[in-house]
């Protein structure tokens, strides 16, 4: 079992930044696989960024647009997310997730473990 806490959301206007933070624990060899995901009304939820190990990654690039960052401190067991010039339709929650794929995948149902979400809003 992995277990994950997000924090770092909140409102911010357009062209405005946050960072997501998720903080792992647990049996962290489950965790080979780590991503960001995200989830607003009527819509299923879509695969942000992803990251396996500290050096591979892989992002949703028709909304992303070079705007986030993803990254993890194994040191620190802690998962981050760089929002960078936000846009009212980053609004969601959003959530962190671990799989045991040694992979980047951005598809949600090969993840594992999830934590219970952070809200991003992001006003006009």
């Amino acid at each position: 079992q992995v277990q994950l806490m997000e924090s770092g959301g909140g409102s911010v206007r357009t062209g405005g930044s946050l960072r997501l933070s998720c903080v792992f624990s647990g049996n962290i060899y489950s965790a080979a696989g780590m991503g960001w995901f995200r989830q607003s009304p009527g819509n299923e939820r879509e695969g942000v960024a992803a990251i396996y190990g500290t050096a591979t990654t892989r992002y949703a690039e028709n909304f992303v647009k070079g705007r986030f960052t993803i990254s993890r401190d194994n040191a620190k067991n802690t998962l981050f997310l760089q929002m960078d010039n936000l846009e009212p339709d980053d609004t969601a929650m959003y959530y962190c997730a671990a799989t045991t794929s040694f992979d980047v995948p951005l598809d949600w149902r090969l993840y594992n473990f999830w934590g219970q979400g952070t809200q991003v809003t992001v006003s006009a």
